[in-house]
């Protein structure tokens, strides 16, 4: 009778695996800090809360009061009175929908009241984008 002189190993090695694993996470730590939520440089005003609540609808007015809409998506140029019309049909889509504004913090108040007004009357949850207090 013959004998081996090595012995098979029947476990199998995870090193292997949880390097590939560091490596992943390594890579979408990375990307992830690439990615910005907003295209449009906006300067929110400061705020102490943040909600909870995921927009799915977003309305942007920049500092030359250009006015953007976004749902899910790449933000594009909208007429300030088709607002009304994009949020029927962003409601269509998901009747419980939030939709956040993000106003430059030099917007006039009137340009907010606006979309604000728009949105009451219509009955759609409206969340207002701040940015968190500048820490001493």
């Amino acid at each position: 009778m013959l004998k081996r002189k090595t012995k098979t190993i029947d476990s199998f090695s995870m090193s292997s695996m949880t390097d590939i694993i560091f490596l992943l996470l390594i890579f979408f730590m990375i990307t992830s800090t690439m990615v910005t939520p907003n295209a449009i440089k906006v300067l929110l005003p400061q705020g102490s809360q943040q909600t909870s609540a995921k927009p799915l609808a977003r309305i942007i007015i920049d500092k030359e009061l250009n006015f953007y809409s976004a749902f899910e998506g790449d933000e594009m140029p909208i007429d300030p009175e088709n607002i009304a019309s994009f949020l029927v049909d962003c409601a269509s889509k998901s009747p419980d929908m939030y939709v956040a504004l993000y106003a430059d913090e030099s917007v006039p108040y009137r340009e907010i009241v606006k979309v604000l007004n728009i949105a009451n009357e219509n009955n759609y949850k409206m969340v207002l984008a701040t940015r968190r207090p500048d820490k001493k």
